[in-house]
């Protein structure tokens, strides 16, 4: 019944739409972020950095990390890149705001770094399985 059942909905679904659910929602949720630190600007982002050891001016590497790269994943155009690209920006983040915090749980027992993390992974996904049917990165080999 259950073969019947996914049959069914395989015919009426498909992989496309998918990719493109995962493709826009995390990049409108990342753009959240971005969009955040453009009205607060990126000075605690650059303390950060220098901090770290890393040049000052990579700061404004978040606007394209956090609004650029999320912008093409909706768009599906250069999306395997901008993919990569915006999970190095989150490898950067978890690197930044979370390195004494890898192991750490929060109050409710889910990691600290949950959220970067998920962002980091979802678009590793995205880079592996790429744009789909929906989106400009298709219309360009048509």
């Amino acid at each position: 019944m259950y073969k019947k059942i996914d049959q069914k909905l395989a015919s009426v679904l498909s992989e496309d739409v998918g990719k493109l659910i995962l493709r826009v929602s995390i990049s409108v949720l990342m753009l959240f972020h971005g969009f955040s630190k453009l009205s607060s600007g990126v000075d605690k982002i650059a303390a950060g950095l220098v901090k770290s050891g890393f040049p000052e001016f990579l700061a404004y590497g978040v606007y394209v990390g956090e609004i650029i790269l999320p912008i093409l994943i909706i768009l599906g155009l250069f999306t395997r890149l901008a993919a990569l690209g915006m999970g190095i920006t989150m490898c950067f983040a978890i690197f930044l705001v979370y390195s004494e915090k890898l192991f750490m749980l929060t109050k409710n027992g889910a990691p600290v770094i949950e959220l970067p993390l998920l962002y980091l992974v979802l678009s590793i996904v995205i880079f592996f399985i790429g744009a789909g049917k929906y989106s400009l990165d298709n219309k360009k080999s048509v």
